[in-house]
């Protein structure tokens, strides 16, 4: 029976910045030392970066003695073989002798050679050593790959198959572990992701080639689409091969990763399910998935571009607007829809006004209106604009970032004709796919006299997610630059934002 490595704190810190709460790691120690799990592999052990990750990213020495102190089974470390030579051995490894079993790394199959070389110095320090080969689908297309493999006899103890993309079948992972057993002698194992939802029959397929050691996580934590979930394969292997499994502790552990699993949202979509289909990277997709202003959409269709080698599948005309002396830019706050009444009168007593929509959430208030009106798209703001505005109803510009889009491009088929993109954005390189950048810089070409802005309500900060903070510093952000290229933006409606000078819309009516 294949040995069964848990690397939930290492992939799963993908999700929580390698940061995870006491009580669940000792929960989560506590059950593993009951179930059949041969190995736990904790986090890494890396050299000092330029931004924060958390405990498990380092794996602090006094961690690792009382992980030690408190789990029976082996436990793992890993190395990014990119980032590491041998001469950081010292540094990261000779600390760590005595409480830690296995050293894992994780290679690029171009970097074999290489890897061969750190590998063997780690095994110098007494260290089981593991290497984590990555893209298994597609080692075929790596010149000497093969041939070179029996280079790891006698270096490592395991050569672990990565399915980084999610996306080989079960034919495959048969196919490749027999050309692999064919070239070396060490174990052989196998980590699934799980973009097809196929980790289980994929590492059961490898558990009947004979695959040495299987990878899993509880609840499938791990980057992108997540892994197999190791509760999954427990029960699996429980009626299978009859393997001896506490359900009680089992449920525990589960139990206790639930709530990060509510949080974080982690397992597979369409965008995880085409990325694995087509080998793209889970790196690029698990941002775009967490970025608010991606949909699912939009990713689909980068990936496809992507899948069509295009920059972007569309490109309409640059925009091109005449001078008007006020411009009002219209957020998604509900301050507008509490307002909007006042904001009618406003726009009509203010003259030569554009009303310029960053986003479409509150369009539908200024249908019938008597001026010219933009449509800022970005993101997910083409599906919301659809939403609230029909074909009869619309009569407007609509606004796109510059070419290429890194999202691809879609419009309301009935915009299409009226629809044009900016040429670059001159008051800021920043957040060029922000609807309130696009709307910025729409109001510079129209060299307007002011900008006024509604809707730009902001949010309480013991109130907002963690998207909504992210959202705030980048409007913040947006709006230092206009003014400090020389702009003023007055908002008329209530604001939070600093930066905005907050006027009544109400004072001269």
């Amino acid at each position: 029976m294949a040995e069964i490595l848990d690397c939930t704190l290492r992939d799963g810190g993908y999700y929580t910045d390698w940061d995870f709460a006491e009580d669940i790691t000792r929960t989560y120690v506590s059950a593993v030392n009951k179930l059949p799990v041969d190995y736990i592999e904790v986090g890494y052990r890396s050299l000092p970066g330029s931004s924060y990750l958390g405990k498990y990213a380092y794996c602090p020495v006094y961690e690792l003695k009382k992980m030690r102190e408190n789990c029976c089974k082996k436990i793992a470390v890993m190395l990014n073989e990119k980032d590491v030579k041998p001469e950081h051995l010292p540094a990261l490894l000779e600390p760590v002798k005595g409480c830690v079993d296995m050293v894992r790394l994780a290679v690029n199959p171009a970097s074999l050679l290489r890897a061969v070389e750190l590998a063997r110095a780690v095994k110098g320090y007494g260290f089981e050593v593991s290497m984590n080969m990555m893209y298994m689908s597609k080692w075929g297309e790596y010149e000497g790959f093969y041939e070179n493999l029996p280079l790891l006899d006698g270096v490592v103890d395991v050569l672990c198959m990565v399915d980084s993309f999610g996306g080989v079948s079960p034919d495959e992972v048969g196919e490749i572990y027999s050309r692999v057993r064919g070239c070396i002698s060490c174990k052989i194992g196998f980590h699934g992701h799980n973009n097809l939802q196929m980790g289980l029959v994929n590492t059961y397929t490898a558990i009947m080639a004979g695959v040495d050691v299987v990878d899993a996580t509880v609840l499938g934590m791990g980057r992108g689409a997540g892994n197999l979930n190791l509760e999954l394969l427990l029960t699996y292997l429980n009626k299978k091969q009859g393997l001896n499994v506490d359900f009680n502790i089992l449920g525990d552990l589960v139990s206790a990763f639930e709530p990060l699993h509510r949080l974080h949202n982690w397992g597979t979509n369409l965008p995880y399910m085409l990325a694995g289909a087509n080998s793209f990277p889970q790196k690029e997709v698990m941002a775009w998935v967490t970025n608010r202003r991606c949909s699912f959409n939009s990713i689909v269709r980068a990936l496809n571009n992507r899948l069509g080698n295009v920059e972007d599948n569309a490109k309409f005309p640059m925009l091109d607007v005449p001078h008007v002396d006020n411009v009002l830019i219209v957020g998604g706050g509900d301050s507008v829809v509490a307002h909007i009444e006042g904001i009618k009168e406003f726009v009509r007593s203010v003259g030569n006004v554009a009303i310029v929509h960053a986003s479409t959430r509150n369009a539908a208030c200024f249908v019938g209106i008597d001026a010219p009106q933009y449509f800022c798209l970005t993101g997910d703001e083409t599906t919301r604009m659809k939403s609230v505005i029909s074909a009869d109803d619309y009569n407007g510009v609509c606004v796109l970032p510059p070419y290429p889009r890194k999202m691809g491009t879609e419009v309301p088929e009935y915009a299409r004709e009226s629809t044009y993109e900016l040429r670059a954005l001159s008051f800021s390189d920043d957040f060029k796919d922000s609807c309130t950048a696009v709307a910025l810089e729409t109001a510079v070409q129209m060299s307007a006299d002011r900008v006024y802005v509604v809707g730009y309500d902001g949010y309480k900060a013991d109130a907002a997610s963690e998207k909504a903070h992210d959202l705030s510093s980048e409007n913040s952000a947006l709006f230092a630059e206009y003014i400090k290229g020389g702009g003023e933006l007055f908002s008329i409606t209530p604001t939070l934002y600093k930066e905005l000078k907050s006027v009544s819309l109400y004072q001269n009516m």
